[in-house]
């Protein structure tokens, strides 16, 4: 088999990197890599862009806009992990997990949307539900997710781990306090939902892991469904390898966010009783949040299992 040409753009971001560091070590694959110089330099980009068969994308918005503009080769695979084409027309949203025809898509596709890592997490708890008509698209939600302060790029990393920080940043810290995070718009049109959850992002002091939560009760659900039929449609949905219904996932009645840190897996539990639900959704906002997610839907496109150079 004749080995993938891949560019990175944007490589040198903490996505882009993990990307480099996963793809790097594959006999299958070709990477193109600019010089510092080069990869500020708009004709390298195209050039280097255009003349590879797979492209991630990893920029802010904008400048994820004016790369998909230099593209004038029709086999070129685009991954885009910016928030710019999560909802837009002709792109694929690559969370292969939700549904057969989700994975279908993805292994067609020339315009693949990296989910958001808050995203994932409340898409794959509660897209399923709405599937099989268990929440109506008018429910109203909340949703809790703790990550690690990876999550916020070099800027955030660079402040967590400066020796002269301020107390502040050893407790948690609730962020999104204007609910206008940027993945709203892909909870709810990926879900159908009629309104955004109440959004609730905190950052702990811990590198990479997320735990994300939504709370249920029992007058949420439709058609007299409970607890076990939540469990259910889980359960037959997320058999793995890289997304897994689990049981009693707790450590003595505790949930770590960070348990899957390094990881590109996710693990999906349901926890409480018949009155109050909670969903929950842990994984690595750097792994099936962000860099594993692209690297599986590239795997998919190359019809490759989609665990391949993997850490699951």
């Amino acid at each position: 088999m004749v080995n993938k040409k891949v560019f990175i753009d944007g490589s040198a971001g903490t996505t882009g990197l993990r990307i480099y560091d996963r793809l790097s070590k594959r006999a299958d694959i070709d990477l193109l890599i600019l010089s510092g110089e080069q990869r500020k330099d708009a004709v390298a980009r195209a050039a280097a862009l255009n003349s590879s068969d797979i492209a991630f994308l990893c920029l802010p918005d904008d400048a994820s806009r004016e790369a998909v503009s230099y593209i004038d080769n029709p086999d070129l695979v685009v991954l885009d992990t910016s928030t710019a084409h999560r909802t837009s027309a002709g792109w694929v949203y690559g969370f292969p997990e939700l549904s057969a025809a989700h994975h279908q898509h993805i292994s067609h596709a020339k315009r693949i949307a990296v989910p958001g890592c808050h995203a994932s997490g409340f898409i794959s708890l509660v897209y399923p539900l709405i599937e099989a008509g268990i929440l109506a698209s008018s429910v109203r939600l909340c949703c809790h997710s703790l990550t690690g302060y990876s999550g916020g790029g070099k800027s955030m990393i660079h402040d967590y781990q400066d020796s002269g920080r301020s107390m502040l940043y050893d407790a948690p810290r609730q962020y999104g306090l204007s609910q206008q995070h940027k993945h709203l718009k892909e909870m709810v049109a990926v879900c159908g939902l009629a309104q955004a959850p109440a959004f609730c992002p905190i950052v702990g002091d811990f590198y990479s892991g997320m735990e994300v939560t939504v709370p249920l009760f029992k007058e949420d659900l439709q058609n007299g469904a409970g607890i076990e039929d939540i469990k259910a449609v889980f359960r037959s949905l997320y058999t793995g390898p890289l997304v897994q219904f689990s049981e009693g996932i707790d450590e003595d009645g505790f949930l770590s966010a960070a348990a899957f840190s390094g990881k590109d897996s996710m693990q999906i539990a349901v926890y409480g009783n018949e009155e109050r639900i909670l969903l929950v959704s842990r994984f690595d906002n750097l792994g099936k949040g962000a860099s594993g997610a692209a690297i599986e839907c590239m795997n998919i496109v190359m019809g490759l299992a989609p665990t391949t150079g993997l850490d699951v």
